[in-house]
């Protein structure tokens, strides 16, 4: 565990380091597009934020190749290479989309080939266990097939959901701490070597994603782009193509005892069945909404509109901040919710937790649609947001004018200053009117 807190550091420190100059960069490059109609940010923003993510992966597994419990992955393994191969390809596509906006097939394709680059070198899924039936292998067809439509579901659901900052690394971030916990688990709790490299991946991505947060907090001030999101989302797919199609279920030997026993035992074997599905869970239900939605108004799939969950979010009243916490608790709900329950699967309080606390989120999500009014008596004693709100009766001044002066001249206009390149927001400092006139003075 050492070794692996050790990489998560290394890579989160790269990451972080690395975003301030790659900020700079792109400023001075002009990867800053103009603002979309489904942009939910005023101001243009750097991208682009992905390079110094991709350079926070390559220092990950430099550190962990040198550390002595963790360089038999790399011995024992081809998967690092794998990964590192076709995380450089798909990284290469979002950095020429975020300068020039290639188109979406074109996307599509790279990420194809990417999945494919990754499958050639032996990171593939080999078997697939099937409640009832056992342990299925695969062919080779049927291995590549699976591998890159998880490799692309993946990939385009964490695309779809980066629509606020902060929104798809922290998403990611726990969806890779789930994953790791329960890799972990099955690395060091059996004595499965095959399950390490799972476990080294999702260390690595969480510390990608935790190195980048800081400076896409809301307000942001870069974009990790689609060279940052199609990254951390080909190394999610990794992680769970790892740990789902390489470590052979019946190495576990859980399948003994009583029939009920075996049952319950046997919950981690099928759990990589459903965990890389619900640790993307909200991002693949709002790309699947969107296709629906898009192809229903007669649109294509890839066509772009402001319909997905946390601009929904947006629309019922919850603030920028509010509406990532909430898809944050969601994520985190479902993921580490599977997780326990495949440690504890006998124990109805884990399901009796995760009930009460789905019915917390919904509050939470309904909030801005039921905000009760507290009385008069007691509005002194909650926030001003639960407080009536008091209208006063609107009175124009006439206009007094001087001698000389002509009713019909309007108050000259001041023009607002451009930003610079420093300051507060992504590209400088907010307007400022050179015209600053104390209270009171007439010009």
């Amino acid at each position: 565990m050492r070794d692996y807190l050790l990489t998560l550091c290394v890579t989160a420190a790269v990451t972080y380091l690395l975003t301030g100059p790659v900020r700079k960069f792109a400023i001075a490059t002009g990867a800053m597009p103009e603002i979309r109609a489904r942009d939910v940010h005023r101001e243009p923003t750097p991208r682009l934020g992905g390079i110094a993510m991709f350079f926070g992966l390559c220092a990950g597994l430099l550190v962990a190749d040198h550390l002595q419990n963790l360089n038999s992955v790399f011995e024992l393994s081809n998967e690092p290479r794998a990964l590192l191969s076709g995380a450089a390809l798909i990284w290469i596509i979002g950095v020429l989309d975020d300068k020039f906006e290639i188109d979406a097939l074109i996307k599509l394709g790279g990420q194809m080939i990417a999945a494919g680059v990754m499958v050639m070198q032996g990171l593939t899924i080999l078997w697939i266990p099937v409640p009832g039936v056992g342990t299925v292998s695969l062919t080779s067809w049927q291995g590549t097939l699976l591998t890159v439509a998880l490799v692309v579901i993946t990939i385009n659901a964490v695309n779809f959901v980066d629509g606020l900052d902060g929104l798809a690394a922290g998403m990611v971030c726990i969806a890779a701490a789930a994953f790791f916990l329960y890799s972990y688990r099955i690395w060091f709790g059996y004595m499965i070597e095959a399950a390490a490299p799972a476990t080294l991946f999702t260390a690595i991505l969480m510390g990608m994603c935790l190195g980048f947060l800081p400076h896409n907090m809301h307000p942001a001030r870069i974009f990790m782009g689609d060279s940052g999101s199609m990254l951390i989302g080909l190394v999610l797919a990794a992680a769970a193509i790892s740990v789902t199609g390489q470590v052979d279920p019946d190495a576990l030997k859980i399948f003994e005892g009583s029939t009920r026993q075996a049952t319950h035992a046997a919950l981690p074997v099928f759990i990589p069945l459903l965990l890389p599905l619900t640790i993307i869970a909200i991002p693949v239900a709002d790309l699947v909404l969107a296709i629906v939605r898009r192809t229903w108004n007669g649109q294509s799939p890839f066509a772009a509109d402001r319909g997905h969950l946390h601009h929904r979010l947006l629309e019922i009243g919850h603030s920028h901040s509010r509406a990532v916490l909430i898809m944050y608790f969601w994520s985190a709900l479902i993921a580490f919710g599977v997780v326990a329950y495949s440690v504890h699967s006998a124990s109805m309080w884990i399901v009796m937790l995760i009930v009460a606390l789905s019915a917390v989120g919904l509050v939470l999500l309904l909030l801005p649609r039921f905000t009760p009014r507290a009385p008069r008596w007691a509005e002194a004693f909650v926030p001003p947001r639960y407080r009536r709100r008091k209208t006063l009766p609107q009175t124009v001044p006439p206009l007094s004018y001087s001698v000389g002066e002509q009713a019909d001249e309007v108050p000259e206009e001041r023009t607002p200053v451009p930003a610079g390149v420093n300051g507060a927001t992504a590209i400088g400092p907010r307007s400022r009117f050179p015209d600053r006139r104390k209270a009171g003075t007439r010009g």
